[in-house]
């Protein structure tokens, strides 16, 4: 996993307890990240309808969502988030053995089937759950 995600949530919380317009500049800073990085991420949640961007002295990206409708699993949709993800495969696919061809196959069904449970927990936690557990602890 990317932290596509992660930057995601947290500049949705932002723009959900700010009430208003956020630079690309102003969500890095909060971010800790830089405002490219932003923008890239940003754009998948455009994209899904999640926020809209505005241009001028209050410009900026500004959540359209309800956060308390908006899902985390939307959230990593959007962002096009897998949880569980493996690049290598062993194994060979063409070789004459159950164990070497059939590995690759059998590991990414296994990931694909972790992906859907985290997908499906996700599904039960907004950004106003986040945003209720942060300010929770104040």
């Amino acid at each position: 996993m990317d932290s596509s995600f992660n930057l995601a949530v947290h500049a949705l919380v932002c723009l959900s307890h700010s009430g208003r317009s956020l630079s690309s500049e102003a969500l890095a800073e909060n971010i800790c990240t830089n405002p490219t990085r932003v923008r890239r991420v940003m754009a998948g949640l455009k994209k899904a309808g999640m926020v809209e961007t505005r241009e001028g002295l209050d410009g900026g990206y500004r959540l359209t969502a309800d956060p308390a409708g908006l899902t985390l699993r939307q959230v990593a949709e959007a962002v096009n988030t897998r949880f569980v993800d493996c690049a290598w495969h062993s194994g060979d696919i063409d070789r004459d053995c159950a164990i070497c061809s059939g590995m690759a196959g059998v590991m990414d069904a296994l990931y694909r089937q972790m992906n859907e449970q985290c997908a499906a927990y996700l599904s039960h936690i907004t950004i106003t759950d986040i945003e209720t557990q942060l300010f929770a602890h104040k």
